[in-house]
């Protein structure tokens, strides 16, 4: 950390998404309700496991509040920033700002990695091997799962972070983008980032790229499965999936795209940041709510129990 203090610059200037006043206030109503429906949509899901014994108790929907709190957060790092600087024009974030900035985002976008790789691992079980699922996903494993996640986050930003708080930055301060991110941040280094570049790419970019894979191959392969030994259960199998296929790719893909792929557009950066960071954690409540029957279900139960506890005269 002590890298910092032999820094020139003290700031950065974020670009943001446009130069027009017109377009920014048009921007912050956007971004202004999008951020409450992310704040709304994974409070309620936590809420309404958190309350109901039937959800709390099971380990798919345990994980999903985990997911929930982790979506929140890492949304939660970047866009309220982004809506007060709709209002500056000139937008700038301290050193230390972007450098906490970078360090939450990783651990976060780490955790919520691994954790995806855990729900994925827990539908296999509960689709492949239902007599033993409540056995082998206990509530040990789930919350030796949840911090492991945390873990593997931890180390995932260490690993990159320990590098970016030693470079010197004496030169331009200019970010093309809505918030700090490595790949744009160690372009402004005051020295070779050639090798950290390599790093981040390796960290993050094949990271996130083979994680997919991975994932996408073990629903495949549940699937099949599933075929194989009940062919009546396949469409079931396969609703069941069909929120966390479209989760790991609406999560993963930005990701890819501006870690791993070699996007030469800076507008295209800034359309899969601000993806990642609000798009995503935005749909992930209404993928996981609007279509199960078991939210559903639970949200009517909720509702039925205020109802009879406070009744009207």
């Amino acid at each position: 950390m002590s890298g910092l203090n032999n820094s020139v610059l003290n700031e950065f200037i974020l670009l943001g998404l446009s130069n027009s006043w017109e377009l920014e206030i048009f921007f912050f109503v956007i971004f202004f309700f999008a951020y409450v429906s992310i704040l709304t949509g994974n409070c309620l899901i936590i809420f309404i496991i958190a309350l109901d014994s039937h959800l709390h108790s099971t380990p798919m929907y345990f994980l999903l509040a985990n997911l929930s709190f982790l979506d929140m957060t890492l949304s939660t790092v970047t866009v309220p920033k982004m809506i007060i600087d709709f209002f500056r024009e000139r937008k700038t974030i301290s050193l230390w700002g972007c450098m906490t900035q970078m360090f939450l985002a990783h651990l976060l976008g780490g955790s919520e990695m691994t954790l995806l790789i855990v729900m994925a691992i827990d539908r296999y079980i509960a689709i492949c091997k239902p007599l033993h699922y409540t056995t082998i996903m206990n509530h040990g494993i789930l919350v030796g799962s949840v911090l492991l996640s945390w873990t593997v986050g931890f180390v995932h930003t260490m690993s990159q972070m320990v590098f970016m708080v030693s470079l010197p930055f004496c030169g331009p301060n200019v970010i093309d983008d809505v918030f700090c991110d490595l790949p744009l941040v160690l372009k402004l280094a005051c020295t070779d980032t050639y090798v950290l570049e390599l790093l981040v790419v390796a960290f993050s970019g094949l990271l996130s790229l083979i994680s997919f894979i991975l994932l996408i191959i073990s629903y495949t392969v549940i699937l099949i499965t599933v075929r194989r030994h009940s062919p009546f259960g396949l469409s079931k199998a396969l609703s069941t999936l069909t929120a966390h296929i479209t989760v790991v790719t609406l999560f993963f893909g930005p990701v890819i795209l501006i870690y791993a792929w070699p996007v030469s557009s800076y507008s295209l950066d800034k359309f899969f940041s601000v993806f990642y960071s609000v798009i995503t954690p935005l749909l992930n409540p209404i993928i996981y709510s609007l279509r199960n029957k078991e939210m559903k279900a639970a949200m009517i139960r909720l509702r039925n129990r205020h109802i009879s506890s406070n009744p009207t005269f």
